[in-house]
């Protein structure tokens, strides 16, 4: 089954859907930007297309619309069985443009990475026509997450979607010893993951616990008022910002911790929460519907913050941590492994491709 993966070439997360694809498909890639350099041992150059777009975020954006000549010509020389889109407001436009303008034969799958259905659609009237003709030509979806699922569905006019999370390629080795008063948080310091929010829940707790530690990692917009209110609230000594980490360190942290702290406004189910699940952290987390599928007695252990402020020593201390951070660990052994989900995403698109056989491209 010849598939071409269609995205943002430099960003880790295609790279990972590409690492999972690899071996299971022919797989070819179109990116609206570069490639991250790690695409040179999974794929040939015949095998990539590099549109070069300065896309304002990692999902692009319409304008990525003006490469569409450039991608339907060498489309229609793939001539694939499927095209797989990412982020659906830009990706997924260019997917159905391209079918649509050259005539390709090629089905559309769509995989849906959380704004592009939780927050563009709101943001005017285009980009929810946009959303809806990308879901309703896609053959078939995926989502990360039954809320995001209800949405794509319920709606935007999604058929068939696939809902798994995007989850770790392999569980993490275990071994740190737990430092029990030690908060970690690695959201993008951006007006979206309310990083202000994550410290006033930690000064909630640091205000009744000497011990307690906060290392902030990733960078962002909001860097510089959160550092000021860090210093205002007096815990300069007690909050860490360790800037953006490799995996290695990053793995680092998260063993260490007890605690992770991610309180944005909009999410669907993340990557970041998972990780730490499986290091054993206890996840505090913003009220969100997708945040409620990890914090449920059947899924895991950790807290739902309405108000992150309020948070007091005295509930964190009558959780069971070391009972709670097991349960994490094998809820993501159990549902949050990414390699069984693509294998079962890779059967179903086998089972939509019609029997023809076409011809071979050039390699």
């Amino acid at each position: 089954m010849r598939l071409v993966l269609l995205g943002d070439g430099e960003s880790p997360h295609l790279l990972k859907w590409a690492r999972a694809l690899a071996p299971r498909v022919e797989l070819w890639a179109a990116s609206s930007r570069g490639f991250l350099p790690e695409f040179e041992s999974l794929l040939p150059p015949q095998r990539r297309l590099a549109l070069g777009h300065a896309s304002a975020h990692g999902g692009g954006n319409i304008a990525v619309i003006k490469t569409l000549p450039t991608l339907g010509a060498w489309l229609s020389k793939v001539d694939a069985d499927w095209i797989h889109a990412h982020y659906l407001t830009s990706h997924g436009t260019l997917a159905w443009a391209a079918r649509t303008g050259w005539r390709l034969r090629a089905q559309i799958a769509a995989s849906a990475w959380g704004s592009d259905i939780l927050v563009t659609p709101r943001q005017g009237a285009a980009y929810r026509w946009l959303t809806r003709r990308a879901l309703r030509e896609a053959r078939l979806c995926t989502s990360d997450s039954r809320h995001m699922t209800a949405v794509m569905q319920g709606e935007l006019g999604a058929g068939e979607v696939m809902t798994f999370p995007f989850g770790l390629e392999v569980l993490p080795k275990q071994g740190a010893k737990k430092q029990p008063w030690l908060f970690f948080a690695n959201r993008g310091l951006e007006p979206l993951y309310r990083p202000e929010r994550v410290i006033e829940a930690f000064a909630a707790v640091a205000r009744e616990q000497p011990e307690a530690r906060l290392a902030v990692a990733n960078d962002g917009s909001l860097r510089p008022a959160v550092e000021a209110q860090v210093r205002a609230l007096g815990l300069a000594e007690r909050v860490e910002f360790l800037g953006r980490l490799d995996a290695k360190t990053q793995a680092g942290w998260y063993a260490r911790a007890r605690w992770y702290l991610s309180l944005p406004e909009s999410d669907s189910v993340a990557v970041s929460v998972l990780e730490a699940m499986a290091h054993e952290c206890l996840p505090l987390l913003s009220d969100l519907p997708a945040n409620r599928e990890l914090i449920a007695p059947e899924a895991g252990q950790g807290l739902i913050l309405d108000e992150p402020a309020r948070l007091s020593l005295a509930v964190l201390e009558g959780l069971d941590a070391e009972a709670a951070g097991r349960a994490n660990r094998a809820w993501v052994a159990g549902h949050g492994l990414f390699p069984p989900a693509v294998e079962r995403f890779v059967a179903r698109l086998t089972e939509l491709t019609p029997p023809p056989a076409h011809a071979a491209a050039p390699r």
